[in-house]
């Protein structure tokens, strides 16, 4: 099963299942998908018998390719009973996410499940689960009454160590639910399913109707459930499994007992540029990613975010070489047939900048040194957050954000304004004056002197 069924779901956990299959010559495994917030992809699927088509863009780019690992298509939102049976069942092996970091429903103040959220709530009264933890959870105590044999968790979403994190979160539902049944759910779970950390990297825009136009012309036939994406797609899974998988390894996976140096270069080099150029970008009225990083200064500036202020504070993996990957990042991001959208990139960035740039921020203040490059990225966000309605943020905090802002939108009044939402910041970072005033330095930047200014700023940084 996977739940989260959007366009990265089908441009890579499908497509390494189907290339595991052709490789291996194992037909066995199909993908039950289940779609989270919304059922478009599910309807999209349905009539196509969960048949689909890859669109890659760029350099190296393959032919169209239709992708029939997805052997079924339901709507998690108006089919809750089917998804917990689902998993309950014992032709399930695995369950893989990609929910996005807010799909974990995770309590900003202390990392763990936020039981005060409304449908979390629901969920743990014995509502049908919306939330994929509450899916999950509820999915996997029928199992256990069915005794329908382990199973294994994969997540796929870009937080550090997902895996134990999903797990964290699952056992948190059992210990909120009534003691007995709680008990009988913790235990369960941890003697019988697998939670593997893993690290996936492709960049998939979204769909837009020029992309199924040109689908139809090169097929001859309407697919609403095209997908596009670079030719580039990764994916580290640390080895760790309670049952049967697809052979993955055989489409290119790479199986390793530590996925951590996998994920922080990930996060801190190539999520932490892309939410970099996203909100320089949106300042500087650049559209799109490959528009952003056509700007010299934001090149320049992303460059030495990664090599100055990310590559001294990360453990890479081994065989990654640093500057090099550093290079490719920024290739790809130049890659302009993609089209990924600023706006996409940037929103969610209250649950995004905590672990793409605020670690290595800290990092660096720890060690003595200036953490400038990402500063001015986290000075960019706090200028969108002051910039626009809590509608265009696009973000889950937006109304808590906008609360924080004062009536006046300079750098000294709006930097220690959002240094105070807890959700986003701690005390301890709030309260350096090293890191305020960079803020505020790259704020006024922004803000006051226009684009010329701010390429001034950042050539002479």
């Amino acid at each position: 099963m996977h739940l989260g069924l959007g366009a990265f779901a089908r441009a890579h956990t499908a497509v390494f299942t189907e290339d595991a299959m052709l490789a291996s010559g194992d037909s066995y495994w199909g993908i039950t998908g289940v779609t989270q917030r919304s059922d478009i992809v599910a309807r999209q699927l349905a009539p196509q018998d969960g048949l689909f088509s890859v669109v890659e863009r760029g350099s190296g780019a393959a032919p169209l390719r239709l992708v029939s690992s997805i052997t079924e298509a339901i709507s998690g939102r108006h089919n809750p009973e089917t998804v917990i049976e689902r998993i309950a069942s014992g032709r399930t092996s695995l369950v893989t996410l990609t929910v996005t970091e807010k799909g974990y429903r995770i309590d900003p103040a202390g990392g763990g499940l936020n039981l005060a959220d409304e449908q979390v709530q629901s969920d743990l009264a014995g509502g049908p689960p919306r939330t994929a933890i509450g899916q999950l959870a509820r999915g996997l105590q029928r199992r256990a009454l069915a005794d329908a044999g382990p199973l294994t968790v994969v997540s796929c979403d870009n937080l550090p160590a997902n895996g134990e994190l999903t797990q964290k979160l699952v056992l948190a539902f059992a210990a909120a639910l009534p003691s007995l049944e709680g008990e009988r759910l913790r235990s369960w779970v941890q003697e019988n399913v697998a939670f593997p950390s893993t690290m996936v990297d492709r960049m998939v825009p979204a769909t837009t109707a020029a992309d199924l136009d040109a689908v139809e012309r090169e097929l001859g036939l309407r697919d609403e459930a095209a997908v596009v994406a670079e030719p580039f797609l990764q994916w580290v899974i640390e080895d760790n499994f309670a049952a049967g998988r697809p052979r993955w390894e055989d489409s290119g996976a790479v199986f390793t007992h530590d996925v951590a140096p996998w994920e922080a270069a990930k996060l801190r080099l190539l999520n932490a540029s892309h939410s970099m150029l996203a909100y320089l970008g949106l300042a500087a009225g650049k559209a799109t990613i490959s528009e952003a990083v056509g700007e010299d200064a934001f090149l320049v500036a992303c460059r030495r975010m990664m090599i100055e202020d990310v590559l001294p504070t990360v453990e890479l993996p081994k065989g990654l070489e640093g500057e090099a990957y550093c290079e490719q990042v920024l290739s790809r991001f130049a890659n302009p047939a993609l089209g990924h959208t600023t706006a996409k990139v940037g929103s969610d960035g209250s649950q995004k900048i905590g672990l793409r740039l605020l670690t290595t921020v800290r990092a660096n203040l720890d060690a003595g040194r200036e953490p400038r490059w990402a500063s001015l990225a986290v000075a960019a966000w706090m200028h969108r957050v002051a910039s626009v309605s809590p509608a265009e943020l696009d973000d889950p905090l937006a109304a808590e954000l906008q609360a924080a802002l004062p009536s006046a939108r300079s750098a000294a009044a709006v930097v220690p304004a959002l240094l105070n939402c807890r959700s986003v910041f701690d005390g301890q970072l709030a309260a350096n004056s090293s890191f305020m005033d960079l803020l505020t330095h790259w704020y006024s930047a922004i803000d006051a002197h226009g684009l010329d200014g701010l390429r001034n700023e950042i050539n002479h940084g």
